[in-house]
Formats: C-alpha cells, structure tokens, sequence
C-alpha cells in the first residue's frame, strides 16, 4: 500500500509540476497586467464609453461597447454599478447589454490566461466574447429597446467601495497586486491539481468520447459542464489545456469557456439583481444557446 502511495504521488508531483512551469508565468504576466488596467486604466475606459453617449451610432455602437466590455478589468459587481450610471446618464440598455454580456466573458487578465492555450483557441475565444455580447445587444435592442420596454433594473443595486484607496498609485498597484494573487492564487493551484488528476486517472478515450470530434453532443455536455465546473477564469486554464491535448475539440472548450464565466455563481447573484425573473431566465436560455452555437461553428470551421 505504501508503494502505491509513493508511486502515485509521484506521477501526480510529475503532472503538477510540468504544468506548472508551462502555466505559471501567464499566471503571473496575467495578474501583474490585471492589475495595471485596474489601477491606471479603469477610468480611461469607463471615460471611453461614456464618451459614446454623445455619438449617434445607433446599432453601431455596440461594437465598441463589446470591446470595452473586454477590456475592463472590473469583476461583474464591479460592471453593473458602472452600467447603472450610464443608464441614468441616456446611455440605452442594447449598448450596456453589450458592455456587461462581454464583460463577464474577458478581461485583459484573462486574456493573458488563455494564452497558454495556443494562439488558436486565444483568438476563438476573444472573438467569441466579443461576438456574444453583440449578440446580446442586438436581442436588447429588438425586443426591448425598439419597444420602448427597458431591460435592466439598477435600482436594487449597491455599489461597492472601491478598495483601491492608497494615495501613493504604486502602494494601490501593489496591494491590488496582492489581493489579485489571493484571489485567483488558490483556485490556479486547484486547477493544476485537478488537471494533474486527470492526466493520470481519466482515459484519453473518455475526453475524445465526451468532448470529441464535431459531434453537436460533445459541444453540448461541455457547455453543460461549464456551469458547475468554472469557479475561476485561471483555475480552469489547466484543466482545458489539459482537456485540448487529450482530444477536447475547439468547438467544445470555445463553449465551455462562454457558459463557464457566465453561469460563474456570484455572476449569476449580481446579474439576478439587475433582472426580473423572465428576463434572468432568457439570459440563461441565450448564454446556453449562443455556447451551443458557437462550438458547433468552431468545430465547422476548423
């Protein structure tokens, strides 16, 4: 019994290792990055799209929306206060569905992340970020916006201190740093863990069968699986990686890593503040169906 133990923990020290030192420095570029844009950046780009209320761009103006939606480094909880003052400022709810869809699906923190995962599947995913949060204010605007119905309800939301306080901007840097790394720090070692587990007890044929090929099914049960799995951004990298290698299409880890982020449980709390009952109940039919879809056209198209 003993030697077992010893063996397995070897193997396991081997996986956890090896991965390790591919992950760990997107890891860190990841957060040192995270936390520039949200101690320098952050009022640039939420100036950036307030600036877009003067403009007529009509549907237009979702792109940009999107864009800056990835590009903010701000959590969910973080994203619907900002929203909330644009939208007593004019600004019409297509375009912040458009911002916080993306929003909740990227950020440059992330974006660093998912590097690891080859320039391929990096590229699927800020394109397919980018897409769905058009998408969202493409529906918005049809069935709401174009009724002179509203989507969004700000009133039952309280806005967060901002903890970023310091007045020397390399102390708040540094401290946003730290608590950056005790954030996203625990659940990247899980991550490694778990990937580690897999590559030694779960079957290559087991993920090809599961996840696979360009089969519907396959896109599916990932999509369905990002709903309980995702916890973090970076604690899931080294399972996905680990998931590619064994044979995950691209179709199935571009859905996992849409219903991931946006089923993620404190995304869901702060979006049901915001919205009705039928209304959080379409977000969560569109999330599924626009995952579905995409994987389907990824594995399609490559």
């Amino acid at each position: 019994m003993t030697e077992i133990l010893r063996r397995e923990s070897t193997y396991l020290w081997y996986y956890f290792s090896v991965q390790f030192e591919q992950i760990f420095r997107y890891w860190a570029i990841g957060v040192l990055i995270g936390s520039a844009v949200s101690v320098f950046g952050k009022k640039g780009i939420n100036g950036l799209f307030g600036k877009l209320q003067g403009r007529r761009l009509g549907v237009l103006g979702m792109i940009p929306a999107s864009m800056l939606g990835i590009a903010s480094p701000l959590c969910m909880y973080g994203t619907i206060p900002i929203a909330a003052s644009f939208s007593g400022k004019g600004i019409k709810d297509d375009w912040l569905a458009a911002f916080m869809m993306s929003s909740v699906l990227m950020n440059p923190q992330l974006i660093i992340y998912s590097a690891v995962l080859g320039i391929r599947a990096l590229a699927v995913r800020i394109m397919s970020c980018f897409l769905c949060g058009i998408a969202a204010g493409l529906l918005v605007r049809a069935f709401y916006t174009n009724r002179g119905k509203g989507f969004f309800n700000f009133a039952g939301f309280r806005e967060e201190s901002n903890r970023d306080t310091a007045s020397n901007i390399l102390v708040r840097f540094i401290m946003n740093v730290l608590r950056n790394i005790r954030v996203t720090g625990p659940f990247f070692i899980l991550g490694i863990a778990l990937s580690a587990a897999f590559q030694r007890y779960v079957p290559e044929s087991l993920v090809v069968g599961l996840f696979g090929g360009n089969e519907a099914f396959g896109v599916l049960m990932a999509a369905t699986m990002g709903v309980p799995l995702y916890a973090c951004g970076g604690g899931t990298i080294p399972l996905l990686q680990v998931w590619l290698t064994d044979g995950m299409s691209l179709g199935s880890a571009a859905a996992f890593m849409i219903t991931g982020p946006a089923t993620k449980i404190t995304n869901l709390g702060a979006m049901k503040i915001v919205l009705a009952g039928r209304r959080f109940a379409l977000y969560m039919v569109f999330v599924m169906a626009f995952a579905v879809l995409t994987g389907v056209i990824v594995n399609l198209a490559f």
